[in-house]
C-alpha cells in the first residue's frame, strides 16, 4: 500500500484498510525492533517537531521513532518557534517544509495542523489538537489487537468527557474498523451531532454499533474494554475543574465498573493520568476537592487488567508506522 506523501491529520482521512495497514506494519517493526533487527530505511531524512503543547509520550515516540528510522530529529518547544507571533502559520509550514522531510505538530486548534499541511510540500502529522488525537488511537488499537487477538466485533467503551479529542478520535477509528463504541458519559460530554452521523455512515459499512448512554451499568455491561481519560486539561479554568469532576465523578473507572464488564475485559488511558498523590498535580487536586483519585482508581490503574505501559510503548511502534509509509 503506498501512503508516500500523505499527511496523518485525522482517521477520517484514512480508509479502513489503511488504518489495519499502519497497524499490521507497526506490528513488524515492532518485531524487528524486538529482535535487534534495524530498519533504518530514511537515512539522511529530517523532520520536526513543533509542540504548542509539551509532552512525555508524543515527543518520546516521534524522536525514537525517527531514530530507529535513520531520521535526524529536531524538537521545537513553545518557546523556540515563531508561528503564530512573528510568523504566521502559513509561512512557518513553507519555511520548515524546505528544511525538513516531515513536520509533526502537537497544540492546539485542528485547524492549525490542517493549515500546516495545506501550505506543506511534505507529510504533515497531528500529534495532538483539541479535536483530534489520531496517532494514539493507533497505539491504542495496536494494543486491542495484541491482546485479543482481533479488532472488528469488540466491545469498547469510552468513559468521561467523549466530546474531546480522545473521545472524538475512538469513535472515528471504532467506526473505521467495525468496533462497537460505546460513549459513556452525562449527554452534555457526548462528541458533537455531526461527528455522530458521520461516524453512523461509517458504522453502517463496517458492522460497529454506535451506542450513546448516561448509564453506567448499561454502558460497561459485556464491554471487552473500558478506557477513560483525565477530565481536564492543564491550563484551563478553575471553574471548569469544579464543574467537570462534580459532573465526571459517577464515571470514575472502579472496581465496580471492572466487574460489569467482561471478566477478560482490560483497562485503558492514554496517559497521564491522576491515580494516586505521587504528583504534584494530584496533590492539588487532593487539598482542594478531597479525592485521592479522579478518573481511575489506583487500585484498577495497578491491576492485571490495566494495560496502559503496554499502550504507551505501542505509541512509538505506531507512530514509527505512520513516518515511514508517509515518507
Amino acid at each position: 500500500m503506498n501512503l508516500k506523501g500523505r499527511d496523518f491529520l485525522k482517521l477520517l482521512d484514512y480508509t479502513t484498510e489503511e488504518i489495519n495497514y499502519l497497524i499490521e506494519l507497526a506490528e513488524k517493526f515492532k518485531k524487528e525492533k524486538k529482535a535487534g533487527i534495524e530498519h533504518k530505511i530514511h537515512k539522511g531524512k529530517n523532520i520536526v517537531l513543533l509542540f504548542e503543547k509539551t509532552s512525555t509520550r508524543t515527543r518520546c515516540a516521534f524522536e525514537v521513532a525517527g531514530h530507529d528510522l535513520g531520521i535526524d530529529v529536531t524538537y521545537l518547544d513553545p518557546s523556540s518557534s515563531q508561528m503564530g507571533n512573528k510568523e504566521s502559520i502559513a509561512d512557518t509550514a513553507r519555511v520548515l517544509a524546505g528544511m525538513y522531510d516531515g513536520i509533526e505538530y502537537r497544540g492546539y486548534g485542528q485547524s492549525i495542523v490542517e493549515e500546516l499541511a495545506k501550505y506543506s510540500k511534505v507529510p504533515v502529522w497531528n500529534g495532538l489538537t483539541n479535536e483530534f488525537h489520531p496517532t494514539q488511537i493507533l497505539a491504542d488499537f495496536l494494543t486491542m489487537k495484541e491482546h485479543f487477538g482481533y479488532l472488528k466485533g469488540l466491545n469498547f467503551t469510552y468513559m468521561g468527557d467523549a466530546g474531546f479529542n480522545m473521545g472524538n478520535s475512538l469513535m472515528v477509528g471504532c467506526a473505521k474498523l467495525g468496533i462497537n463504541f460505546t460513549a459513556c458519559a452525562p449527554k452534555d460530554y457526548y462528541p458533537n451531532e455531526e461527528l455522530i452521523k458521520t461516524c453512523q455512515e461509517i458504522a453502517k459499512e463496517t458492522g460497529a454499533k454506535l451506542t450513546f448512554t448516561a448509564d453506567v451499568n448499561e454502558g460497561t455491561k459485556n464491554a471487552d474494554v473500558i478506557y477513560t481519560d483525565v477530565w481536564v486539561s492543564m491550563g484551563e479554568a478553575e471553574e471548569v475543574w469544579n464543574y467537570r469532576i462534580k459532573d465526571l465523578m459517577p464515571y470514575q473507572v472502579n472496581s465496580k465498573v471492572m466487574k460489569n464488564a467482561k471478566e477478560s475485559a482490560i483497562f485503558m488511558h492514554c496517559l497521564p493520568a491522576f491515580h494516586d498523590l505521587k504528583t504534584k498535580i494530584g496533590k492539588q487536586i487532593h487539598e482542594k476537592y478531597g479525592i485521592e483519585e479522579m478518573e481511575v482508581t489506583d487500585e484498577v490503574f495497578e491491576s492485571a487488567q490495566s494495560v496502559v505501559f503496554e499502550e504507551a510503548e505501542n505509541r512509538m511502534h505506531t507512530i514509527k508506522a505512520i513516518i515511514a509509509s508517509t515518507l
